[in-house]
């Protein structure tokens, strides 16, 4: 099998229209089921005409020997009603009556009942036809097909004793039975024998016949019917199995090409996958894989931006400890050697910093998602730090802790988010003037826990808002630019957006300074 068929095979539409329409071939099964049906209706059948026959022998038992004109009369009073031909034999086997000859049976409600096949043969169907070559070509799959025979004359010729081996075995005292080809059709003849004693003896028998031709035109019109559901079947199932082609195997193809269209030989992103309006589970695939490959997008744009600016913030001091110690090479004099000397030193610390910095950053990028959280009680955290840098800071800058009532408890690693609530409060305090206040206020509201830091300070210009919280942006009129690597913030971010919450920064209203707030899911209160 080649490589193209067995790609052919594997399609999704190629196996659910498999599938479908090997569902359909159920009805199949119902056609080899009307075999095991066919064998109960002519059982159905053989006791319908023993029960005829049995009634008939009663009627003719205890006379004595049996007479021509008493059992023609009887069979005249059954008024031709009995479905099977019935024939009345004496000891030697002759004839002595026969229902058909009274005349076309009738049924129970006097109407004449056709004889012969009617004029409807289902046979005569073209639709049949095609079913039944079908049916000798699946049929052997399941064990053969029978085959239907054909008969010739009449077993019992006209004016010869009736001595079959049913009639002969009810002339010794016992029920008889054979089946034989109809004459003329496609089907057989089933024959009963009844005895019939009178003082205990056996003086005839009862003869019942009847052929399984009407049986066989219900089962080929029951074929025709099946035949008939399972090609509805067959076209529903090819039209679902287009549709369901339609709704599922395109749209995933479509992913398929997009998928290989986001990333290009290099393997750097230059496209994304298209959402989709779908309200399925391909639609919600659409949906995820578009947020992922946008993820992906700001991912590597961070890590560009990222490299550029450690580049950056990394160009500067190599910049300046190369330049000193070109100035270190030619100075003669001692002070200014020492001088280019401490220049080196301190760009070297700058850089220890801001790679201590940035390890700490890149740690908690991998460590923060992983970590386990326990709950932690932001009230009691807050009033550890608040007490620390009242210490630390002495009379410098006053803390103002403000809290609500009752607990407020998050799920986080507490030195984890005491590291990041400890820089908004550092960062906060490097700002506030001497002898103002900072405050930090804890609410709780809508699910959320809110801690907010205000201070006294300058406030942040409108233009920086938005960058605060970026890696290495530090924004200090009158400081020099190297002493603050421009991480304590994004960090803040880094944890806080770990523990799915948010952060944000803004001016007081009415007054000098500014505040940075974040938000934390709450627990529910116990």
């Amino acid at each position: 099998m080649s490589e193209r068929i067995r790609r052919g095979f594997a399609r999704l539409g190629v196996r659910l229209l498999a599938f479908n329409v090997l569902l359909v071939f159920l009805p199949v099964a119902a056609l080899l089921y009307l075999d095991v049906f066919e064998d109960k209706l002519l059982a159905a059948q053989e006791r319908s005409m023993v029960q005829q026959g049995r009634l008939l022998a009663a009627s003719l038992a205890e006379r004595g020997e049996l007479e021509r004109e008493a059992a023609r009369d009887i069979l005249i009073h059954l008024d031709r009603r009995v479905t099977a031909r019935l024939r009345v034999v004496d000891w030697d086997g002759r004839l002595l009556a026969d229902s058909s000859r009274l005349g076309p049976r009738r049924p129970a409600d006097g109407a004449e009942e056709p004889m012969g096949p009617p004029p409807d043969d289902p046979r005569a169907s073209w639709l049949y036809r095609a079913g039944a070559a079908l049916f000798r070509g699946v049929a052997p799959l399941f064990g053969g097909q029978p085959t239907a025979p054909t008969g010739g004359e009449e077993f019992y010729g006209r004016g010869e004793p009736l001595l079959g081996v049913e009639v002969r075995a009810a002339l010794q005292g016992r029920y008889g039975a054979a089946t034989r080809v109809s004459p003329g059709q496609r089907s057989l003849t089933l024959y009963s024998a009844i005895p019939v004693e009178s003082d205990g003896d056996v003086v005839g028998a009862v003869l019942i016949s009847q052929s399984t031709y009407r049986l066989l035109q219900d089962l080929y019109e029951e074929r025709l019917a099946i035949f008939q559901v399972f090609l509805i079947s067959v076209g529903v199932a090819a039209v679902l199995s287009l549709l369901v082609a339609t709704t599922i195997a395109r749209p995933i193809h479509r992913l398929r090409v997009q998928a290989e269209e986001v990333l290009d030989r290099s393997g750097r992103l230059r496209g994304r996958f298209q959402a989709s309006r779908r309200r399925d589970e391909i639609g919600d695939l659409a949906r995820a894989l578009e947020e992922l490959s946008r993820r992906l997008e700001s991912r590597i744009g961070f890590m560009e931006s990222f490299a550029a600016d450690v580049s950056h913030e990394f160009k500067n001091p190599l910049a300046s400890i190369r330049a000193a110690a070109e100035m270190l090479s030619g100075a003669r004099d001692q002070a200014e050697r020492e001088r280019y000397l401490t220049m080196v030193e301190s760009d070297v610390a700058r850089l220890e910093r801001t790679l201590s910095t940035l390890r700490e950053v890149t740690r908690l990028d991998a460590e923060v998602p992983e970590e386990e959280r326990q709950p932690v009680d932001l009230s009691v955290l807050l009033e550890a730090l608040a007490e620390a840098f009242r210490v630390r800071l002495g009379e410098r800058v006053r803390i103002e802790f403000e809290r609500c009532e009752g607990s407020v408890v998050v799920r986080a690693d507490a030195d984890r988010l005491g590291q990041a609530l400890e820089n908004l409060i550092d960062n906060a305090s490097s700002f506030a003037p001497r002898g103002s206040a900072l405050g930090i206020e804890l609410t709780r509201g809508d699910g959320e826990a809110c801690v907010r830091v205000l201070d006294q300070g300058p406030g942040i210009p409108t233009e920086h808002l938005d960058r605060i919280f970026d890696r290495f942006f530090s924004w200090r009129p009158g400081e020099p630019s190297g002493d603050h690597a421009g991480l304590g913030l994004a960090i803040a971010r880094t944890v806080v957006e770990g523990y799915g919450g948010r952060i944000t920064a803004g001016n007081r209203t009415g007054e000098c300074g500014a505040w940075v707030e974040i938000r934390l899911p709450a627990l529910p209160r116990s």
